[in-house]
């Protein structure tokens, strides 16, 4: 969901002390809402309600997730194809024109 797109369910979601500064770092800082505004490819403009940096916040830690998912994944297909048994099997077979 980006931030024009209609929201459909508002959660409820505890937050501790440490949360709720953080969370006021992040809105008070120019700094933090400009990286945030970059991870989560959304405008996080000074002033900007709680909602909508949480969910900035969110946008940015699902698109670290999925990035995440990505990288194991690309991982365990580059461990796969290197302890293929195919490739094994092909540096035992003489090449066809070996035997000329």
């Amino acid at each position: 969901m980006t931030h024009d797109e209609p929201s459909t369910t508002r959660k409820s979601l505890p937050l501790s002390a440490s949360d709720l500064a953080e969370l006021e770092h992040v809105r008070t800082s120019a700094a933090h809402r400009e990286a945030l505004s970059a991870l989560c490819h959304e405008a996080v403009p000074p002033g900007a309600s709680e909602a909508r940096v949480l969910h900035a916040l969110m946008t940015a830690g699902l698109a670290a997730v999925r990035h995440q998912v990505e990288a194991e994944g690309y991982a365990t297909l580059a461990t796969e194809r290197t302890t293929s048994p195919r490739k094994a099997v092909a540096r035992r077979r003489q090449p066809s024109w070996a035997a000329e």
